[in-house]
């Protein structure tokens, strides 16, 4: 898989996992339970009185954010105005 395509999953995935954790996050920090919620139970681990769905949106933000500038410079790299310069 070239890097790019590689990249390009990655940046996709996360942005399933953000929008996924996000919703949990959502449902545990301002609803104070996720029990609406037919398909997951977020159970009762918690750090720092944050619940883990919370520190999974972090995670996944963080990887969104590194994705997308690799991304974003193999794209700049791979440029026609780039490869004219060479």
């Amino acid at each position: 898989m070239k890097p790019k395509n590689a990249l390009l999953t990655i940046l996709i995935i996360s942005v399933a996992g953000i929008l996924f954790s996000g919703y949990l996050s959502y449902g545990e920090l301002f609803n104070g339970t996720c029990s609406a919620t037919s398909f997951v139970h977020c159970g009762s681990w918690s750090f720092a009185d944050l619940p883990a769905c919370v520190y999974g949106l972090v995670m996944y933000t963080a990887v969104f954010s590194i994705s997308l500038l690799g991304y974003a410079r193999t794209k700049k790299s791979q440029s026609p105005s780039s490869q004219q310069q060479q």
